[in-house]
């Protein structure tokens, strides 16, 4: 073995053969001296505290936590732009958030490693479109917002509640459920849109403004109940089951050690399940103050 090869000898060179008595009790003086000092280091090393995911690179409930502050954060931010910034460019700058939140969300969905720029650069663009639907429906219906923002915190800490006591859980057979309930919706959504732009729809927000046939008066509403309280409540319910899946997915990659930069990918399910989440419920509380 050349010499440098192992680290005990680097920097060491070899006596000649007619010292070679002198050097053997000296070399063997030098390894009882480092195995001393090894085994100090190892008796150190063994009473030192376990390695946390932290130290180790893996996704802690932290990290989670953090980043998708810093994402609802990034929300604000861009929500705050049209809302008080740029009041009078509210609708362009709503209609570019939510084409180009659309496209971001694809475009992060289906990367296999988390980015996030790509991520932030969602939140802020999703920003403008919730600052621009909410400050248009709050000048219709004052007050709307903070109902909206209130209503969402109780969804979110009432599905966290019933995650963390194990009542819910998202099951295979919920998930088959699940996906052909979001399937139908998106299905529904799509309908509905294409009614709107082409007119063959009358009230804000298309089909969902109608009322259901032969309900008329009944639970205080005078023109029957509006078939956008039931569709809005089923999409609730639906994002707050997916909110189940996000808290489920975390808890998975945390208990078998994901990478930390997965805590990204965390925090942009997160993201996008609670702006869903406000937008179903300030569009039912719209619906719901609208037919008064």
């Amino acid at each position: 073995m050349a010499l440098g090869g192992n680290p005990v000898f680097n920097g060491k060179t070899f006596r000649s053969a007619t010292r070679g008595n002198q050097s053997s009790g000296l070399g063997t003086a030098t390894y009882a001296g480092t195995g001393v000092a090894n085994q100090q280091q190892l008796e150190h090393m063994y009473n030192q505290p376990s390695a946390g995911p932290a130290q180790t690179g893996r996704m802690t409930f932290d990290d989670v936590i953090v980043k998708t502050l810093l994402c609802l954060g990034v929300v604000l931010v861009g929500a705050a732009i049209p809302a008080f910034v740029l009041p009078g460019l509210a609708l362009p700058l709503m209609v570019i958030g939510a084409l180009g939140g659309f496209v971001l969300g694809l475009v992060n969905a289906f990367r296999r490693e988390p980015s996030p720029a790509l991520i932030l650069a969602y939140a802020a663009l999703e920003g403008l479109f919730v600052g621009g639907i909410t400050m248009y429906l709050e000048a219709r219906f004052p007050g709307i917002a903070l109902q909206a923002v209130l209503g969402t915190l109780v969804v979110f800490g009432v599905t966290l509640a019933l995650f963390k006591s194990g009542k819910v859980r998202a099951t295979p057979k919920a998930m088959k459920f699940f996906m052909i309930a979001i399937i139908s919706y998106a299905a529904f959504s799509l309908v509905n849109l294409g009614l709107m732009l082409f007119g063959a729809t009358e009230g804000m927000f298309g089909l969902r403004s109608s009322a259901i046939p032969g309900t008329e008066g009944m639970f205080g509403f005078e023109n029957g109940i509006p078939f956008g309280l039931v569709i809005g409540l089923f999409a609730i319910c639906l994002a707050a089951f997916s909110l189940i899946i996000d808290f489920t997915s975390i808890s998975e990659g945390v208990r078998q050690g994901a990478p930390q930069k997965y805590s990204w990918t965390a925090a942009f399910g997160l993201t996008v399940t609670l702006i869903w989440l406000y937008v179903e419920i300030l569009r039912l509380l719209a619906i719901l103050r609208g037919s008064d």
